[in-house]
């Protein structure tokens, strides 16, 4: 069944979740802000998948070896979200007796977003993006490899979602959601501005300008660096007004930190 759930807020908003008796919803440590006392939280290193429907885990069916396989995929997952510097634990809320009320919110000021899968099309979304999501969802890693994988920044690690139900997704500041189809079937932007994209949009990353003398102004004053992200097919695609990057800076500068001047780019310095 759908979750039924509500966004509400504005500057920081939060999803105010509805769950029917047996219903289980899962989030990542540190995205949980309120439940009422019918709702249980379990904390677990294993994602939705390595669950008979996100409830308790299964038994010995398998015998020794289902037991192994299942603690060899449990590790598997911990380590991909290890790498990717992701929370290591999910935190699972089952509604029992009677209905109850679960809140979560994202860790940045900004907006949130409900995605309904249907099980033919993935979802890919930035990293630290998820919130929650139905025990139906499965939450993967997914790396981009090679020349992607170098250049893109925050685009090396995506958040991976498959099957059905909703997921809930934060970002910072405004969302928009764009089709590249609409726009002659490619857009190009900031690397930090990509919050999510379905499955079938092509990710990729280009160079600002040729290595001339417009290009090297592109990447030392022009605050973007020396990369863009390229987004082409037809699907939809959803960007946020704030990055972290800008968000930060902003922070040091307030704090008297910020060593940049007035200019961005390949001369921005990250105090350490």
């Amino acid at each position: 069944m759908t979750l039924q759930q509500e966004i509400v807020g504005n500057a920081m908003q939060m999803a105010v979740v509805n769950l029917h008796p047996g219903q289980t919803v899962y989030c990542e440590a540190g995205k949980f802000l309120f439940k009422t006392t019918n709702v249980t939280m379990e904390t677990r290193l294993s994602g939705p998948s390595d669950n008979n429907g996100g409830g308790q885990q299964q038994g010995g069916g398998g015998g020794m070896g289902g037991m192994l396989r299942q603690a060899m995929g449990t590790a598997m997952q911990v380590g991909q979200r290890m790498l990717a510097g992701e929370s290591l634990a999910f935190q699972y809320f089952t509604s029992q007796g009677g209905e109850g009320t679960v809140g979560f919110a994202g860790v940045l000021p900004g907006e949130m977003r409900a995605l309904e899968l249907d099980g033919t099309r993935a979802w890919f979304a930035e990293k630290d993006a998820f919130v929650a999501a139905e025990s139906t969802v499965d939450f993967g890693i997914a790396f981009q490899g090679g020349r992607t994988g170098t250049s893109g920044g925050e685009g090396f690690v995506l958040e991976k979602f498959t099957g059905h139900g909703t997921v809930i997704i934060a970002g910072a500041g405004n969302f928009i959601d764009l089709n590249p189809a609409d726009f002659g079937g490619r857009i190009e932007v900031d690397t930090g501005c990509v919050v999510a994209f379905e499955e079938g949009i092509q990710y990729g990353v280009q160079r600002i300008g040729g290595l001339n003398r417009q290009g090297m102004m592109n990447a030392v004053f022009g605050g973007e660096g020396l990369s863009l992200a390229t987004l082409e097919g037809n699907g939809r695609v959803i960007l946020q007004s704030l990055t972290i990057e800008s968000l930060a800076n902003a922070l040091k500068k307030a704090q008297g930190g910020d060593k940049q001047g007035p200019t961005g780019g390949l001369f921005s310095t990250h105090a350490g």
